[in-house]
């Protein structure tokens, strides 16, 4: 089904591109538009993971350094059938995370060291297994090239603004251009959303059987937008494409359960958690301390992987 969606996407993408193309140099503009998507189309299915990872300066780990959340990573993708992820810390005070890769066999998880020095080991199993429900249920390949294609696009429409304007042969002239400067960026968002929403539910719950314990993940998503406002990600603010692929949306503002929202309310997504836990029979209290200190691995907590 993902995959699926993934062509529908590339499709859009496409024909988006072939749209701002025509206005920016008529036919022949619409041809270049075409190859250069048939381009982008090839790499981002093959390199965006490794854009988006290299945009936000992650840095692979491993079991000599970060073994305790490395052992848990591992024992997590055991539980949920899969291959062990490849591992990245992200050096960012704000707590979020979010997996990439085009399948199971070639996917990564990337955490923030802000969400390692705020939540217990209890939560970080909940985060790393919502994450790795992303990779199981192929969400990440869609998301990925999302990412990669709606950042092209917004910057094409872009270019229509000090190119478009003084060609008219296409019979739009400056109003077509300024058109498509508005509804590209925009349909590359509604896209974005589309395959952002919905997924963030189901992940949620996958992850919260990976895990074993949906109190984990709902007493983390709680603590995570507790502290988001408190921390700007200037990469994220600078590349926003990229903010549906976080467990929660890294951008500051108004966040709101909404067409313009990359993600459900989080206050929504913690009470289906709560009652996901009710119908498995357990408690919907949550709680715990947090992390502190240089990095994480230090709380006695026992979870399913040991």
């Amino acid at each position: 089904m993902n995959y699926m969606k993934t062509a529908v996407l590339l499709a859009a993408m496409t024909a988006l591109f072939m749209g701002i193309g025509f206005l920016i140099g008529g036919q022949a503009g619409m041809l270049i538009a075409l190859a250069v998507a048939a381009a982008m189309n090839f790499w981002s299915y093959w390199g965006s993971d490794r854009a988006v990872l290299n945009m936000y300066g992650a840095q692979e780990v491993d079991a000599n350094s970060a073994p305790d959340l490395y052992q848990m990573t591992y024992e997590m993708a055991q539980r949920a059938g899969m291959p062990m992820p490849r591992l990245f810390i992200i050096h960012e005070d704000q707590p979020n995370a979010f997996a990439t890769g085009r399948n199971p066999e070639n996917a990564a998880v990337a955490v923030n060291t802000g969400l390692l020095n705020l939540l217990t080991r209890e939560e970080v199993a909940g985060v790393v297994a919502h994450e790795l429900a992303h990779i199981k249920n192929r969400d990440t390949l869609t998301m990925t090239i999302t990412a990669t294609l709606a950042g092209a696009v917004s910057m094409l429409a872009n270019f229509a603004a000090f190119s478009g304007g003084s060609n008219n042969r296409n019979g739009f002239g400056m109003i077509g251009t300024i058109a498509m400067m508005i509804l590209a960026p925009l349909a590359a968002s509604i896209v974005q959303m589309a395959v952002s929403r919905s997924r963030e539910y189901e992940a949620d719950k996958l992850g919260a059987e990976i895990c074993g314990n949906p109190a984990w993940l709902a007493s983390a998503l709680a603590k995570i937008a507790g502290a988001h406002d408190r921390h700007v990600n200037d990469t994220a603010e600078h590349n926003p494409q990229t903010a549906h692929m976080f467990i929660i949306n890294p951008l500051s503002g108004e966040r709101m359960d909404n067409l313009f929202s990359t993600h459900p309310d989080t206050g929504n997504r913690i009470a289906a958690l709560q009652q996901l836990a009710a119908a498995w029979g357990m408690a919907v209290g949550y709680g715990g301390q947090p992390q502190v200190g240089n990095g994480w691995g230090g709380s006695q907590s026992r979870g399913p992987w040991g």
